[in-house]
């Protein structure tokens, strides 16, 4: 079978074995989950080979990231277009994360997950106030108040440039001043005599090579380690909460699959001029594998090669676009945020006017870029905007909404990384590039 088959098959086996683990090694009292033993340990073997992929994975993003973007910078040998190319980056990940959550917020409002006959749902109030204190302590330590909050949302600009040039290359979290450092060094290549420019570009164009090869080993191990990431999360879901919140979890997924396979491909068909089917065949690899490990940042290194490989994009689009859109774009977190804050506000009764639902949307926007490198970033926003908004004691609720976060956080990083890859097809056509033609498509 060819990888992507590897993949989908691996992780179709992984949500029976969880399911089965969940059955039958797990004692459900409502609400808590005390798992028994063997199901302790067969979790701690899914997470443990689980963690070691998603390292590997996380290994060569630095490495991969900074290369890409000097060589496809330095290359060029001049600077022309090169902040055209990043307006356009940045109008299309404007654009379509507010069309995202101007989604969610219609399918929201349509459908009012939280709210039974009209009324506040009262199972759902029940749960939460019953286990207030329990739900309460899953968001303690995570918790941001609005000044916080706003910070994070603030000093965007500070965390893209570091103190130390070093710290760059640290921590996979540091991804938007690996950007910035990685911007400099090739527009200073650039700029530089002819012979020191070639020497360094040949030593940075073979560390790009070499990178790319451990990247193809990394994903030979990708059907075992996606197995565990989803056998864990099968095993770990409890049945009853998922049907308690049925109602707010298919609104949920309704919203990323209307924007994934709606909005998406009408952009991909109308404004690049590609084929969407051949686009989201072209990135399978990197679909299944965003929705298996719940990272853009650590399915950076497949996405790219996806996009480049697969669908004939540049890598001077490529190494600019999609780690910008890693770090930034996030559709489908943006869009899951406006649906929690509704959620939240529609359980505890809150009343939401037109002008709080628009500043709703625009603090999902702002927060979705803001703190996107920030470790829980989903959990963050929602703080940060549902204390904005003024929703009265909000804490039980989000952690109520954290015990089916793991599968939405799957299915919503996946839109994420789709949206990223039809920037680059978007920018990459509009700078004359041909994209998805006959001869790029793998099979």
């Amino acid at each position: 079978m060819k990888p992507w088959q590897w993949i989908l098959v691996s992780m179709i086996a992984a949500l029976i074995v969880g399911a089965v683990i969940n059955a039958t090694c797990v004692v459900a009292t409502e609400p808590d989950l005390v798992f028994n033993s063997l199901g302790e340990k067969l979790i701690g073997v899914f997470d443990y080979i689980g963690t070691l992929f998603m390292n590997l994975l996380k290994m060569v993003i630095v490495p991969l990231v900074f290369t890409s973007i000097v060589v496809g910078i330095a290359g060029l040998g001049k600077t022309d277009g090169f902040a055209r190319l990043g307006g356009k980056t940045l109008l299309y990940y404007t654009l379509s994360s507010f069309v995202a959550i101007i989604i969610g917020l219609i399918l929201v409002n349509t459908f009012k997950p939280g709210l039974e006959n009209g009324q506040p749902n009262e199972a759902i109030r029940s749960q939460f106030e019953a286990n207030q204190e329990k739900y309460a302590g899953m968001v303690e330590g995570k918790l941001v108040g609005q000044e916080g909050g706003m910070n994070a949302v603030t000093e965007l600009f500070l965390r893209m440039v570091p103190q130390n040039v070093f710290e760059a290359f640290g921590a996979n979290d540091k991804m938007l001043a690996l950007i910035f450092v990685s911007l400099l060094t090739g527009v200073g290549l650039i700029f530089i005599s002819s012979d020191g420019r070639g020497s360094v570009l040949k030593f940075f164009e073979g560390l790009n090579e070499l990178t790319l090869l451990i990247t193809n080993w990394v994903m030979w191990l990708a059907p075992v380690g996606v197995f565990a990431l989803v056998a864990e999360t099968s095993a770990q879901t409890g049945f009853d909460i998922v049907k308690l919140l049925a109602k707010y979890f298919f609104v949920v997924v309704a919203a990323l699959l209307a924007h994934a396979f709606i909005v998406m491909p009408l952009v991909l068909r109308f404004v690049a001029g590609v084929s969407p089917r051949r686009h989201i065949y072209a990135m399978r690899n990197a679909l299944l594998t965003a929705f298996s490990t719940a990272s853009s940042s650590a399915t950076l290194p497949v996405t790219m090669k996806s996009l480049h490989r697969n669908a004939g994009v540049s890598d001077r689009v490529t190494s600019f676009v999609l780690p910008l859109g890693a770090t930034v774009n996030m559709d489908g977190t943006a869009l899951y945020e406006c649906v929690a804050v509704m959620f939240v506000a529609q359980v505890l009764g809150f009343e939401m006017a037109l002008s709080t639902q628009f500043t709703v949307v625009m603090l999902a926007l702002l927060t979705s870029i803001g703190v996107a490198g920030v470790p829980s970033a989903s959990l963050v926003a929602i703080t940060i905007i549902v204390y904005n908004v003024g929703i009265p004691n909000p804490e039980a609720v989000i952690g109520l909404i954290l015990a089916v976060d793991r599968p939405l956080d799957m299915l919503r990083t996946a839109v994420n990384v789709f949206s990223d890859s039809c920037g680059a097809v978007v920018v990459a056509t509009s700078e004359g590039e041909v994209v998805l033609s006959s001869d790029t498509v793998e099979a």
